[in-house]
């Protein structure tokens, strides 16, 4: 991995979509246009080429030791996707893992990578040449620690597809092509922008990265339905019926969600940025937030048809566990299992 960080975006905006510490018009050095800026980036009035004068790094209370190690672990607590980049020279494939990745512009596209000055890459890009980015799948570990060098007979080999007269690791949940319009100084890291030629993503979920290891999203919400029909039946039998209209709300997200509801008869939509899905009878919805309603809903549900419910409350809910101990211990059980998927 690099130990590179991009932290994120600095462009905070106030409620009318303008920078609250900035006139109306913006800025004297934003008055650029953007062709000319790629071409001529000191008309932003800074030095890509003078370096920073040293200064010691002050660490927070409770750290000590090495401040370049308190730094690393520092930068380490954003947690980042897994990328491989690669470009080809001949027809020798070069690639290395890193997570020093980011968004710069959408018209043009641009974007950023940083690579440490030691590596091999850092030397084959220059302006003019090609690298491709891939964002690797949730289930890619094997190739990132490839790329990274950690080199093994049980790893798996890559496979490339090429774009552009780039390689781009197959499997990946998203993929990347940019020509490298400008290079920077960034300390032990060279910083290059990227206009990018391609660009394609599919299903999947992304591989994580924090604090020195792998994480993974948990997107399944089965809860309550992932426990035996012994122990779910009780439950539900405590609920009361409940009827919605096609295209009435049955939750909104953000709304305190006090209720586990199961679908008896037509079908629901569920929506939230990124995820679109159709539940019909038999399906519970609302299993995570009952048992977190202060964090409020995670999507927006409608009826797609008239719809009957059986709604089950939190109050409810809690009396039962109370009454059928196994109850909770098949809970804690669901949820354990899905702990040990990100470890």
């Amino acid at each position: 991995m690099s130990d590179a960080f991009q932290g994120p975006s600095a462009n905070c905006r106030g409620p009318f979509g303008q920078n609250p510490s900035v006139e109306a018009s913006g800025p004297p050095e934003f008055e650029v246009a953007v062709a000319s800026a790629i071409s001529a980036p000191e008309a932003f009035g800074a030095s890509f080429d003078a370096a920073p004068s040293a200064t010691a790094l002050e660490l927070g209370e409770g750290l000590e030791g090495d401040p370049a190690i308190a730094f690393r672990r520092t930068l380490g607590m954003f947690a980042t996707g897994v990328t491989v980049r690669t470009t080809r020279v001949g027809e020798q494939v070069h690639g290395m893992t890193a997570n020093a990745f980011m968004s710069v512009s959408l018209s043009p596209p641009l974007v950023l990578i940083s690579i440490d000055r030691r590596a091999r890459m850092g030397a084959l890009l220059h302006e003019g040449t090609r690298f491709g980015v891939s964002v690797l799948e949730a289930r890619q570990t094997g190739l990132s620690d490839r790329f990274a060098g950690r080199v093994s007979d049980e790893l798996p080999e890559a496979t490339f597809e090429i774009v552009h007269e780039t390689p781009l690791v197959e499997g990946a949940l998203a993929h990347l092509v940019a020509r490298v319009v400008r290079s920077y100084w960034g300390g032990d890291h060279s910083l290059f922008l990227g206009q990018v030629e391609f660009a394609r993503y599919g299903e999947g979920r992304p591989l994580l990265f924090h604090g020195g290891r792998y994480e993974r999203l948990i997107e399944d919400p089965r809860v309550f339905s992932s426990l035996p029909r012994e122990l779910l039946d009780p439950i539900l039998a405590l609920g009361e019926e409940r009827s919605f209209r096609a295209g009435e709300v049955v939750m909104r997200m953000g709304d305190e969600g006090c209720d586990l509801l199961l679908v008896v008869d037509g079908t629901v939509r569920v929506e939230r940025p990124g995820f679109s899905a159709t539940y019909g009878p038999g399906e519970l919805i609302g299993e995570i937030e009952v048992l977190d309603p202060g964090r409020g809903r995670l999507a927006d549900i409608h009826a797609a048809e008239d719809v009957e419910a059986i709604a089950v409350t939190r109050e409810q809910l809690t009396a039962a566990l109370e009454a059928d101990p196994r109850v909770a211990l098949a809970l804690v059980e669901v949820l354990a299992a899905r702990f040990r998927e990100t470890v």
